[in-house]
């Protein structure tokens, strides 16, 4: 199902996204920051790139300082097509070959020291700087964005994570049905976890169609934004101010055996979403490891918004956890269509 706009009561404002990689910049928000404590063994950059991808700037250094691919890290993947600085990490003692370090669109913006070696998720989010040409209605993209503000962003998972012919999320069911067996475990991994996704954003999209997107469920699992802990919601009348001041929010499912489970209202709106497609929670076993299960929030807040313009010409400014799509956010503004049209950007 097409994701409902949160914003429905607003035109679509038009516009193009992404008509130079200046267009998008991203800026890691790292989850720490090395403390350049002389006994660190792990050497840190901070790593600015134009029209290269993150595993590709870890291969030229790597090469560069004679390191194996392996030996460079990231705590998250950067857009190709786009501006964006970021930290990568690698042995200390090899800091010191970086001089005479010259590639076309990498820049080494800073260098730095840490006891821990950079691994994949230690990031807290990234910050966006977005502009978007051509917009027809600039009155229409303030006003959705100023309803993000204050609503939160749908936390949906963009097109990407379906596959470029969009049937990674089919495939992923097709394996559970069959038990859990596919012939390449990379590709197993990626459709069971396309297939979660899925799940989750019909959830949300059941959500919006309904006007819960901000509401709180009897049996909701809540999660506090600041500590990431969760409790189910007993008694609505309590936890709907908690909710309406962004101190806590809904989360949906990464449907698995090991998933916290919602109950009451919630557990049935869930169970409708997984009886529609033919499946049950007892089917996710089949995937193993892969299909555990998790929760994830519903809604995002948009970290330091701005919202900026120059004729027809607008720039936007905030910051996402991890795992978020600013995608969404322009989806909201611009109401493509196809969303096929909008490029995704975690």
């Amino acid at each position: 199902m097409a994701l409902p706009f949160l914003t429905a009561d607003v035109p679509g404002s038009g516009g193009v996204f992404k008509a130079s990689p200046e267009d998008f910049e991203v800026e890691e928000l790292p989850a720490y920051l090395p403390n350049g404590l002389p006994d660190g063994e792990h050497g840190y950059l901070w790593v600015e790139k134009r029209g290269r991808s993150t595993p590709e700037v870890a291969k030229l250094i790597a090469r560069h300082v004679g390191l194996t691919d392996r030996d460079v890290s990231w705590a998250g993947l950067k857009d190709k097509q786009a501006v964006t600085r970021q930290w990568l990490s690698l042995p200390f003692k090899a800091l010191a070959k970086l001089e005479g370090f010259s590639v076309p669109g990498v820049t080494v913006l800073e260098t730095s020291r840490h006891r821990n070696k950079l691994k994949s998720g230690h990031l807290k989010g990234n910050r966006f700087m977005l502009t978007v040409r051509g917009v027809r209605d600039v009155g229409a993209a303030k006003a959705s964005f100023e309803q993000l503000v204050a609503k939160g962003v749908p936390n949906a998972f963009g097109d990407q994570r379906f596959g470029a012919r969009g049937d990674n999320a089919e495939r992923g069911r097709a394996i559970l049905l069959a038990g859990g067996r596919h012939r390449d475990r990379f590709e197993r991994k990626l459709f069971l976890s396309a297939y979660q996704s899925a799940l989750f954003n019909r959830v949300l999209g059941l959500r919006l169609e309904r006007g819960l997107f901000s509401r709180v469920l009897a049996g909701d699992v809540l999660q506090k934004h600041e500590s990431g802990g969760s409790f189910w919601c007993d008694d609505v009348a309590i936890d709907q101010p908690r909710a309406d001041a962004f101190e806590v929010s809904p989360t949906g499912p990464m449907f698995g055996p090991e998933m916290r489970a919602p109950k009451d209202e919630a557990q049935a709106l869930e169970a409708e979403v997984l009886s529609a497609d033919g499946v049950t929670l007892e089917t996710f076993k089949a995937g193993g490891d892969e299909t555990k299960g998790t929760r994830r929030l519903l809604r995002v807040q948009l970290g330091e918004p701005s919202f900026a313009h120059d004729g027809d010409v607008v720039r936007l400014v905030f910051s996402l956890p991890a795992g978020s799509y600013a995608t969404v956010v322009l989806r909201e503004l611009l109401k493509p269509v196809d969303d096929a049209a909008l490029p995704t950007v975690e």
